[in-house]
């Protein structure tokens, strides 16, 4: 989820350089092996003036991507990387951090003319609700370029090679159709595929100030956060600054805009007994998979006894996960916490007790 979020800050940049004609490197992880900090799709930028946006690990190889990116803006050619991020100094392009990982990443430019035909249907595409894919040939000193494929086939984009453009977009099609990024074998080439699936929304009813760090949490993480509430002094830009969509209306009424699907998440807390109990009736009998209402157990009971809720197991009362939180930006942090793993099918618990892969991939 956070991908899609972080692959919208590139794309803005990317079209603002290609825009004033100026071209910029794209830092892409295409595969990593044992611990590494982030998952292949994530990404970091290159403009020509030595600026850099996203990340490819937790800070400890994007000084030498950023380096490798300006010389990629030079030769206007790709360059594939291969990092060993373990203990032993002398290991071939090892940095002997310690780590224990592997990380191969691609770096490819993107010329202003590819910034207007390929990057800005990117924008498009992520400004929906449907999945896509990028695809890629990796390869050290090709031309770069990346194919857009969604369900109905290509939507924009090369590879740099018409001829095999056919052929990726199989490829793509095929990770997108499963749901995953992967990297696969076209004859002698390897082709990378991120896929991009949009990421769920949150629906925060009630927006009195406790609300405003609980939005912006959600959002830092990749929730595409709607907020709703009838007070129309509370409900404003300044301050939900990073809601994608303000919902001036009651329980009882009605708006298209309102997300109600099986990838929205619910955070009720209007911190009105009758309120919250009429938003918890409503959206229980809607097809979103959490609903977390805020307040001590006994008010908890009371909005579950006024409700009729069927399926209590969908309801999070009292919200949050324990981590003795006091205060507002606490409570929306154990609040945000137990959503994503949630939505990530994990257990809170000590990642020391996690045996296996510690994050998500994407």
């Amino acid at each position: 989820m956070k991908h899609w979020q972080e692959m919208g800050d590139i794309v803005d940049r990317v079209l603002r350089f290609g825009n004033g004609g100026a071209t910029t490197a794209l830092a892409i992880v295409t595969r990593i092996e044992g611990s590494a900090y982030r998952r292949p799709g994530a990404k970091l930028l290159i403009d020509d003036k030595g600026g850099v946006l996203g990340g490819v690990s937790g800070g400890c190889l994007e000084e030498d991507v950023r380096l490798v990116g300006l010389k990629v803006l030079e030769s206007g050619r790709t360059r594939t990387l291969h990092y060993d991020t373990g203990g032993d100094d002398s290991k071939l392009w090892g940095l002997g951090l310690g780590c224990e990982g592997r990380v191969d990443i691609l770096v490819s430019p993107i010329r202003p003319d590819s910034a207007s035909d390929t990057w800005a249907p990117i924008r498009r595409e992520l400004q929906g609700d449907g999945p896509f894919a990028l695809a890629t040939i990796v390869e050290d000193q090709g031309a770069g370029g990346v194919l857009v494929v969604g369900r109905s086939g290509c939507i924009a984009g090369s590879v740099g090679d018409r001829s095999v453009d056919k052929e990726v977009e199989r490829v793509a099609s095929a990770a997108l159709d499963a749901g995953q990024t992967r990297l696969s074998t076209l004859g002698s080439r390897q082709i990378f595929t991120e896929v991009l699936l949009p990421p769920p929304k949150l629906l925060v009813c009630g927006a009195g100030d406790d609300a405003r760090p609980l939005v912006e949490f959600a959002t830092a993480v990749g929730f595409r956060v709607f907020v709703a509430d009838h007070r129309p002094a509370h409900l404003t830009r300044e301050r939900f600054p990073a809601a994608q969509k303000l919902l001036q209306l009651r329980p009882d009424e009605s708006s298209p805009d309102l997300p109600t699907d099986g990838t929205t998440f619910v955070v009720v807390k209007t911190h009105a007994l009758k309120h919250d109990t009429a938003w918890v009736k409503r959206l229980s009998g809607t097809n979103v998979p959490y609903i977390g209402v805020l307040g001590p157990r006994a008010r908890i009971g009371k909005i579950l006894d006024g409700s009729a809720v069927e399926n209590k197991k969908r309801i999070f009362g009292p919200v949050g996960i324990d981590i003795g939180a006091d205060g507002p930006e606490q409570v929306a942090l154990s609040i945000v916490a137990e959503a994503l793993a949630i939505w990530s099918s994990r257990t809170p618990r000590h990642l020391r007790e996690v045996q296996g892969a510690l994050h998500a991939s994407a």
